[in-house]
């Protein structure tokens, strides 16, 4: 039986996470998380699309992408083949590093779109790995709180739903307890 084709068109935007087989570790050193990213950037060279935002966890991924004019089964694939290789050959195992297809949730308006950003980047606070979001070395967080440009990370589209100062207004989206949450509509931008 054949899978379900996943819904692609240009400027597509998807909340993409892919874990460990078995929930496994993917990630054992810190060379495996920059590994990870500088093979997401080669990909990125030839198979252009945006990062929103990404998190790195020990044993699962989450991207916020949006396409161009490549289909994401494409970018994922190779991304993932190529990781998958890294891996067995560095700790010589064989067979599957990641369990079954990578999840594709595709965004359908402003308000997922921020909730996914938000639960992105509050995932290592969530998990307990760190009591600040700020401090988790493998997400595209610190990139929203810098002036300093991310290689991979776009962050005008997400920030421009925000008021002035921008970056200051998603922190404290961003940070807000859950039931918080509901008052955010103050920071958006009218």
């Amino acid at each position: 039986m054949s899978r379900k084709h996943r819904i692609c068109f240009p400027g597509a935007t998807y909340h993409i996470t892919a874990r460990g087989n078995r929930k496994a570790e993917i990630f054992l050193e810190r060379e495996d998380y920059q590994k990870y990213l500088a093979i997401f950037e080669c990909v990125h060279r030839t198979n252009p699309i945006t990062l929103h935002s990404y998190c790195l966890m020990p044993n699962h991924v989450h991207l916020l992408i949006e396409t161009d004019n490549l289909p994401i089964s494409l970018f994922m694939k190779e991304l993932q083949s190529r990781y998958a290789i890294y891996f067995n050959r560095k700790y010589d195992l064989v067979g599957h590093v990641f369990q079954g297809r990578y999840g594709a949730q595709l965004i359908d308006s402003v308000t997922y779109f921020l909730e996914v950003t938000r639960y992105i980047h509050r995932n290592p606070l969530e998990a307990n790995l760190v009591l600040d979001p700020a401090n988790y070395s493998w997400s595209s967080y610190p990139a929203y709180l810098s002036k300093v440009q991310h290689p991979l990370i776009k962050t005008t589209k997400t920030l421009s739903y925000f008021q002035n100062p921008r970056y200051m207004t998603y922190k404290e989206y961003v940070e807000k307890e859950d039931k918080q949450v509901g008052e955010v509509g103050r920071l958006l931008q009218k």
